[in-house]
């Protein structure tokens, strides 16, 4: 499965995946890396492991269509088969890509989601309300935030002298193991969407079969 990876920190979830891929976990390879910002962390660690690596500013793109021809652009140059946005602050147009877009977020979708809530933002909102859990989701993406069918979901408690770095570490944690297991899934042919839900197969499809 050729991973097209889309970012725009430092790149720790696209580690993180690459080694679960070494492993020999993940039936992918991750063909490109593409951040909208120039200074993000990870362009320089896809570099390193000899990943095409792209900076596609934000800034220098203030139209989103322009912006996003661009994204494509790298996206199909690169044989891109499923794109996996990994901490992409900006929006990512689905066009040519309709269930094969996966979106990682900082809690349990629909709490704390949608326009507005992104990184440390997330984690503010969840302590001030007191929360007793939150966690992390991966999900098809659509063109709406945070609205796609969910894939994975896992809770992690929020404890009474967290801040929001210690709560933002925790999460992180939860995430470093639901997104390879997701690329994993999706690759194997185990995802299957009915309507708002998205059913896991027990077994692998055959490799005719692909992707669902």
């Amino acid at each position: 499965m050729r991973v097209g990876v889309l970012l725009s920190g430092e790149g720790t979830s696209l580690e993180n995946l690459c080694e679960r891929i070494d492993a020999g976990e993940v039936p992918a390879e991750v063909v490109v890396v593409i951040a909208s910002k120039e200074s993000a962390g990870g362009l320089e660690r896809a570099r390193r492991r000899g990943i095409p690596a792209v900076a596609v500013p934000r800034k220098r793109h203030p139209d989103v269509g322009e912006f996003n021809d661009r994204l494509h652009v790298e996206l199909e140059k690169h044989g891109a088969e499923l794109v996996a946005l990994l901490g992409f602050l900006s929006p990512f147009q689905i066009r040519g890509y309709p269930g094969r877009v996966l979106n990682v977020h900082p809690a349990l979708i629909p709490a704390f989601s949608g326009r507005g809530f992104y990184g440390s933002r997330v984690h503010e909102a969840v302590l001030a309300q007191g929360c007793r859990v939150s966690g992390a989701t991966v999900h098809f993406a659509d063109d709406e935030y945070d609205n796609g069918p969910i894939i994975l979901q896992e809770a992690v408690p929020v404890r009474e002298d967290d801040d929001v770095a210690s709560l933002a570490a925790r999460v992180q944690e939860a995430e470093r193991r639901l997104v390879p297991e997701a690329v994993r899934l999706y690759a194997e042919g185990r995802l299957v969407v009915e309507g708002r839900r998205v059913r896991i197969l027990e077994r692998p499809a055959s490799p005719a079969d692909g992707p669902r």
